[in-house]
């Protein structure tokens, strides 16, 4: 006995698969720039920057004599809270997946992590990038009003070639923060370690280099403080020093950034 195809079975056919449509890198980016000002830690630390930006422009118009009343003096003075504000921004911008637990929604939501921390990443240097161009303004109306108050002409003395030099310097800051918070994936943690490489370890490698010739040196090429105080300070000139920049970039961000992606692709998500 034979049997043969109804037309039935003929004209079917398996449904067409639908299109897999990936979520747009700006949207990403948008969703982490919210995330970071979700929290009330990170809500606060943004709010900070202006506070502390107006306080310290206030504390050098009270302070400062009038030969001092300078933009040099309110763009230190605002300076200083800012390099350790924002490397606090960028490690809690990255960390918050696992200090809230939110890791496993997002990680489902988008599967590709490095996608992910790649979306903080931006969102964390545009803010930093936000809140820097806010001091500068604030430091810029400071000097205006500190001028009158004192009486002279506004002393406008950092050139505008140095001003990129300056915001290079903390986005390096910001990515030193940023890579603690991929390798460690602790607030904490990552907060302490930051503190341990800036300052501990940045004044055992300037010891070293006062008892130690042959690593006196050397110390430059190591150092991600000393050439992040040159960038600071608009010294970064010459090739040599952006070969040291480029050097301590490579030990202290990418090389540590790269193996905490490694590891955090094949960590598990609670």
């Amino acid at each position: 006995m034979t049997t043969t195809a109804t037309p039935h079975d003929a004209t079917t056919a398996a449904p067409a698969r639908l299109p897999i449509h990936t979520i747009p890198t700006a949207r990403l980016v948008e969703v982490e720039l919210r995330k970071m000002f979700d929290t009330r830690s990170g809500w606060w630390m943004l709010i900070s920057i202006g506070v502390l930006s107006v306080v310290a422009t206030a504390a050098v118009i009270v302070f400062a004599p009038d030969d001092s009343v300078t933009y040099e003096s309110f763009a230190t003075a605002i300076g200083f809270p800012m390099s350790v504000i924002l490397p606090m921004i960028a490690i809690l911008g990255v960390t918050s997946e696992w200090s809230q637990r939110s890791g496993l929604t997002t990680f489902a939501l988008v599967p590709h992590r490095g996608r992910v921390i790649g979306a903080k990443a931006i969102a964390t240097f545009l803010v930093g990038i936000g809140s820097m161009a806010v001091a500068f303004a604030v430091g810029a109306l400071g000097n205006l009003a500190g001028s009158a108050l004192a009486g002279v002409d506004p002393v406008w003395n950092i050139p505008l070639s140095e001003v990129p030099q300056i915001v290079l310097g903390n986005l390096v800051g910001m990515a030193i923060g940023f890579t603690l918070g991929v390798v460690l994936r602790s607030s904490a943690a990552a907060i302490v370690g930051y503190f341990v490489v800036s300052l501990v370890l940045s004044g055992i490698l300037v010891l070293l280099a006062e008892v130690r010739d042959w690593f006196s040196d050397l110390q430059p090429w190591v150092d991600w403080n000393a050439t992040q105080v040159a960038l600071f300070e608009g010294a970064t000139d010459t090739a040599e020093e952006w070969a040291m920049l480029a050097s301590t970039t490579a030990i202290w961000i990418v090389l540590p950034l790269t193996v905490g992606l490694l590891f955090l692709r094949r960590s598990e998500v609670k």
